[in-house]
């Protein structure tokens, strides 16, 4: 498992019984989570009451839901309307707005640092090299990647969401890291459309992520299901790859996808006709008042040949087999 574990502005301090308590800077938040199936710390009495002293009372909100499906947030403490906390990444802080937002959001996911550091690792090593750099964040929402990959050096960045509200997200995001004077694209556009006019144009990015939805519309408003499409949009991003490429990542948080079938899709659509090595594993979020970690999706990467040594739990296959 790749483990979020810089985090000092975001905490988690703990899950169970289907929710998971966070610290977001000083405000407190508990919101679901499907896979907190253990039980909580503490139990409250029949009236929802926590023991005097819980960590879990006296949150800033709580989103509930609604037997009628979706749910609201539930103020129980003043709290802003929007807050910023701060990420230590390796080329230095990111910034960002945190909201409470519809369907039990707050506008970022912190197990996303995890990629955040691996981006910057290898756009910090390329730049040492002199290189020009180009990268493609797909699925981009508000921004976490697009904001490490412009800090760690990347000469042109192209964020693409189909949201123009997450766009804007995104944007005050970029603003608020000081970030304002990097070369971003803003591009709110149908990510399959938007792929095939680069195939067309011609296009090459030496780096390329997404994070796609379980399910979504597709070009002409049809229902796209991420495992029915979600390989050929892989392989079709993998010719926008450049002649010298440091990465590709492939995020699965809102389906049930396990990192072997991520590295698998990697694997039959990158290596035959690039090479390198590609791994996989679930990533996840320490809590601090127990020893547990909450998983928080699955995550797979590919990395050109020459890169294996300089990248930990990148592999190269044995001669009996993959590992």
């Amino acid at each position: 498992m790749w483990i979020a574990d810089r985090w000092q502005e975001f905490e988690l301090l703990d899950a169970g019984d289907g929710e998971k308590l966070e610290r977001w800077g000083e405000i407190r938040l508990r919101r679901p989570d499907p896979q907190a199936i253990w039980p909580r710390r503490d139990d409250p009495d029949a009236a929802g009451r926590f023991p005097a002293g819980s960590p879990w009372e006296n949150v800033h909100a709580v989103y509930e839901r609604s037997s009628q499906g979706g749910g609201r947030w539930e103020r129980n403490l003043p709290m802003p309307a929007r807050w910023p906390v701060s990420y230590p990444g390796p080329a230095g802080p990111l910034r960002f707005w945190i909201e409470p937002l519809g369907f039990k959001h707050t506008g970022l996911f912190p197990e996303q640092a995890v990629n955040w550091d691996f981006c910057a690792r290898r756009i910090a090593g390329a730049r040492a090299d002199g290189r020009t750099i180009r990268i493609l964040n797909l699925f981009a929402y508000t921004g976490g990647a697009t904001l490490a990959c412009a800090l760690a050096g990347a000469d042109e960045v192209v964020h693409v969401d189909a949201a123009r509200g997450m766009i804007l997200r995104a944007r005050e995001n970029l603003e608020l890291s000081g970030l304002g004077d990097r070369r971003v694209r803003w591009i709110a556009d149908d990510v399959n459309k938007f792929v095939e006019r680069e195939l067309r144009r011609g296009r090459r990015y030496d780096g390329i992520l997404m994070d796609p939805p379980a399910y979504g519309r597709g070009p002409s408003g049809e229902l796209w299901k991420l495992e029915d499409a979600v390989f050929d949009l892989v392989e079709r991003c993998a010719g926008l790859l450049s002649d010298t490429p440091l990465f590709f990542i492939l995020n699965a948080y809102t389906t049930g996808l396990s990192p072997s079938v991520l590295k698998t899709l990697l694997d039959l659509s990158i290596l035959p006709g690039r090479g390198g090595v590609s791994d996989a594993a679930e990533i996840g979020l320490p809590a601090t008042l127990r020893p547990l970690v909450l998983p928080c999706g699955a995550t797979g990467r590919w990395i050109p040949e020459r890169a294996c040594a300089k990248e930990p739990g990148h592999r190269r296959p044995e001669p009996d087999g993959p590992v």
